[in-house]
């Protein structure tokens, strides 16, 4: 017998997605965006300016340090370290999941500089 599968576009969970901050030069953030649908969305983050995304991270295996400057995050999560005022701007988390219409939800980050 067949299952009959509903196909659901996806939505995001405000409760549990990041909203405008205002973070401290030099700190860090971590943005989160939230998606749910069947099948399960896709998550990815972009400046709404189209600029590229500059954040560190670290990698597990040799935990050296390094620098990345992208114009598409994949994944829920994004976490800036040491923020400048290059990082301030407007964050759009897209979700999709190819059932019509994708979503997205905008991300204000200030930076109060120092």
């Amino acid at each position: 017998m067949k299952e009959d599968v509903t196909m659901v576009p996806p939505s995001i969970v405000d409760k549990e997605t990041s909203g405008d901050m205002v973070v401290r030069e030099g700190s860090n953030v971590t943005l989160v965006c939230k998606a749910l649908g069947y099948p399960e969305p896709y998550v990815m983050w972009r400046r709404e300016d189209g600029d590229a995304i500059s954040y560190n991270g670290e990698t597990a295996l040799m935990r050296r340090h390094f620098f990345l400057s992208v114009n598409v995050i994949d994944g829920e999560v994004v976490t800036i370290t040491k923020v400048s005022r290059l990082h301030m701007g407007a964050y759009l988390c897209i979700a999709s999941n190819g059932v019509p219409p994708s979503i997205s939800k905008r991300v204000l980050l200030r930076v109060q500089c120092e």
